[in-house]
């Protein structure tokens, strides 16, 4: 049952977030992670068809994250949004840049908290409280669904404006994931500040490069 880990939390005076990530596995552009803090009486007042859209922000339409962003506006107790750059990703590796989108993330917050609820089954080495991790937690907690959409909104938000810089790469439309048409627009025009150069093919193509240089 969906929210059941929560209430059992709160039972116990636990004072708790959730927290995701989204973009983990682009090809271009920063990883996004939120933290969330919910007011669970203000769920349980949400008719049954607007709760049911707080949750995994891919199974979601666009159309949809914009119905529910003015919702969770609401039932917030507060949240807060963080991201690695692409080059923090080719430094530090994915895993631990997530980690870092989630540190900044949760240090927006401005109340103490004791308890994250955290998607997966990978705790986060460097915060300050109880971790419970919860394979599929996004379809089991609204906290960690709300940091889904949140996360997933602003840096869809981001991926658009690198549209206007790069629109030969279709940002817009695939948001950094490796589609067909991004591939296509890599072999032909080549790999942008944005483009993570760790991440194969793109690391392939930075080798040939370097071969042609040094050759």
């Amino acid at each position: 049952m969906k929210g059941l880990i929560e209430k059992n939390s709160l039972k116990k005076d636990r004072r708790l977030i959730g927290v995701d990530e989204v973009g983990r596995g682009c090809l271009a552009g920063p990883v996004y992670a939120a933290v969330a803090a919910l007011d669970y009486y203000k769920i349980d007042d949400l008719d049954e068809g607007t709760r049911d859209l707080i949750r995994d922000s891919k199974k979601l339409t666009s159309k949809q994250r914009q119905k529910i962003l003015p919702v969770l506006d609401d039932v917030c107790v507060e949240f807060g949004i963080g991201y690695a750059t692409a080059r923090e990703i080719e430094s530090l590796g994915i895993v631990p840049a997530t980690f870092l989108a989630m540190k900044r993330a949760y240090l927006k917050l401005t109340e103490p908290y004791d308890l994250l609820l955290i998607d997966g089954n990978q705790k986060h080495p460097d915060m300050p409280m109880e971790q419970l991790t919860i394979v599929g937690g996004d379809a089991l907690c609204y906290a960690i669904a709300a940091a889904s959409i949140l996360a997933k909104e602003a840096r869809d938000a981001v991926m658009r404006e690198a549209h206007h810089l790069y629109p030969e790469y279709g940002f817009a439309d695939h948001v950094g994931y490796g589609t067909k048409g991004h591939l296509q627009a890599l072999s032909i025009h080549g790999i942008t500040p944005l483009h993570r150069r760790t991440f194969a093919p793109i690391r392939n193509m930075v080798a040939i490069e370097l071969e042609l240089v040094e050759g």
